[in-house]
C-alpha cells in the first residue's frame, strides 16, 4: 500500500488519516515492526515530519521480515563474525542456534539483525537483503547483499545452480562407500517437518547431494559435502538415508551429540561478485573437528 501526504503532518497522523480504521496504538506497532518505509527507508519514529508529497509504503509483515528486522540494541553486543564486507556485500559466519531471519514470532535475535545493526552503526539508513538462509541448527558462511540489485543478482546464480557450496559434518558410524550421490524428493508438511516422498507426491522437490569421507574411525566419519539443490535439511534427510545421521541431529535419527549441537557446518561459498564479476570465494574453519 502506498500514498502521499497532502501537507506537512507527522508520521503517525498521516498513517491515522489515510487509515483511518486503524487504532494508533496499532498504527505504532507497524512503525516498531518496520512496516512503514518512506523513501523505501524503514521508519520507526511515529513523531517524524513530513513534508506535503511524501510517499509513504506499508509493508506486508512477512515484507517487512525480509527487508527491515527488529533492530537491536546499540548497547547489546551484536557477537557478529565478519568474513568479508565491502560496497555490495557483507559475508558473515553464522553460528549454530541462530535464526538466519525471524519467523512470524518476530524473534528479535537472528543472522540479519545482527548484520543489519552492524550495519547501521555506520549509517542508521543501512540495511542488508537475505539472499540464502542456512537452517537454526547449521553453522557457517553467509552471505548478505546490501542493495536490491546486488541481492538479485546473487539469487540468480543460487537459482541457476551457480554457486559452489561446501559443507562438513560429522556423522555416526561410516558410510559403505567413500563417496556417492544421494537423490531424493523432499516435501515439507504443515508443520513444516520434512520428509522424503516419490517423484510424483505433489509439491515435492528434487534433492541432489554429493558427499564423500575425509576421515573415519568407524564410529564417526568426517564428510565433505556438496549441493546443487537447496532444500530445507536437505543434507541433514541425505545422511539419515545413508545411515548415518549428522552427529546431535536427533530429529533425524541421531542417538549421540557429543558437541551439543547437530554438527553440520557450510564450511565454503563461491560466487561471482556481483560489481565486478570475478569469482569470489570465502571459507569458515569447521568447529567440530
Amino acid at each position: 500500500m502506498k500514498f502521499k501526504t497532502e501537507k506537512e503532518t507527522t508520521l503517525l497522523d498521516a498513517l491515522s488519516h489515510f487509515m483511518p480504521n486503524t487504532s494508533r496504538s496499532k498504527l505504532r506497532k507497524m512503525l516498531t515492526e518496520g512496516r512503514v518505509h518512506i523513501d523505501n527507508i524503514p521508519e520507526h519514529k511515529a513523531k517524524r515530519e513530513l513534508s506535503a508529497d511524501t510517499e509513504i509504503t506499508i509493508l506486508s509483515r512477512v515484507k517487512a521480515l525480509e527487508t527491515t528486522p527488529t533492530p537491536i540494541s546499540k548497547t547489546k553486543k551484536s557477537n557478529l563474525t565478519i568474513l568479508w564486507e565491502d560496497e555490495a556485500l557483507l559475508v558473515v559466519e553464522k553460528p549454530a542456534g541462530l535464526l538466519s531471519i525471524a519467523t512470524n514470532k518476530l524473534e528479535r535475535d537472528t543472522l540479519h539483525a545482527r548484520c543489519v545493526d552492524h550495519l547501521r552503526l555506520q549509517d542508521e539508513k543501512n540495511w542488508c537483503y537475505i539472499v540464502h538462509r542456512l537452517d537454526r541448527d547449521t553453522s557457517g558462511v553467509m552471505v548478505f547483499a546490501r542493495h536490491q540489485r546486488h541481492k538479485e543478482y546473487l539469487q540468480e546464480q543460487f537459482a541457476q545452480r551457480a554457486v559452489h557450496r561446501t559443507y562438513h559434518a560429522l556423522v555416526e558410524g561410516r558410510p559403505k562407500h567413500d563417496h556417492g550421490t544421494a537423490r531424493e524428493w523432499l516435501v515439507e508438511d504443515k508443520n513444516l517437518f520434512v520428509k522424503r516422498v516419490k517423484s510424483t507426491f505433489h509439491g515435492s522437490k528434487e534433492a541432489i547431494t554429493h558427499w564423500e569421507v575425509i576421515d573415519t574411525d568407524n564410529h564417526t566419519s568426517l564428510l565433505q559435502i556438496t549441493i546443487e539443490t537447496g532444500r530445507r535439511h536437505q543434507i541433514r534427510m541425505a545422511m539419515r538415508s545413508l545411515g548415518c545421521p549428522v552427529v546431535g541431529d536427533e530429529l533425524h535419527g541421531a542417538e549421540s551429540n557429543a558437541f551439543n549441537r547437530v554438527c553440520l557446518h557450510a564450511s565454503s561459498l563461491e560466487f561471482l561478485h556481483p560489481d565486478s564479476d570475478e569469482p569470489v570465494r570465502f571459507e569458515s574453519q569447521i568447529p567440530f573437528v
